[in-house]
């Protein structure tokens, strides 16, 4: 087989619709949008959650209560597994492991969780830890710094 004699299959090519050229193509004149009205006009059409002009939804819905979401810390997790790429006697800090590609961001800290296990001897600076992950840090001899 070339290049050159590569084919799509039948009825997966479809030509778009080609509105407002003609009658002849079954959408010319008013390029099926009706005749008159607000969505026929150019930058015709309502916001997203208009109603009418009945009460919309979202304004209909109790608004209540405090949520913390905006004043919630936001912690980069990261496993014990992950750690295993450094070198015994290592401290690991959210910049190096920013530096090693391991995180995208610092955000508000590192978490650190304990799923996996750990083979290295570490110094792991972050700001959380969960139990797990510090008994699996401090039982390959490692230390657990909160930050």
């Amino acid at each position: 087989m070339k290049l050159s004699e590569l084919v799509a299959s039948p009825g997966s090519k479809k030509a778009p619709k080609r509105k407002g050229r003609g009658p002849g193509s079954g959408n010319g004149k008013t390029a099926g949008r009706g005749h008159k009205g607000q969505n026929a006009r150019s930058g015709g059409g309502v916001r997203p959650g208009f109603e009418g002009g009945q009460m919309p939804l979202y304004r209909r819905i109790p608004k209540r209560g405090f949520n913390n979401k905006k004043f919630a810390k936001e912690y980069v997790e990261i496993n014990i597994d992950q750690l295993n790429r450094f070198e015994d006697g290592t401290v690991v800090n959210a910049q190096l492991l920013k530096e090693m590609g391991i995180i995208k961001k610092v955000a508000d800290g590192v978490a650190v969780l304990g799923n996996g296990e750990l083979e290295k001897k570490l110094t792991v600076q972050a700001a959380r830890f969960t139990k797990t992950a510090t008994q699996k840090i401090e039982a390959a001899g490692g230390k657990v710094e909160v930050v």
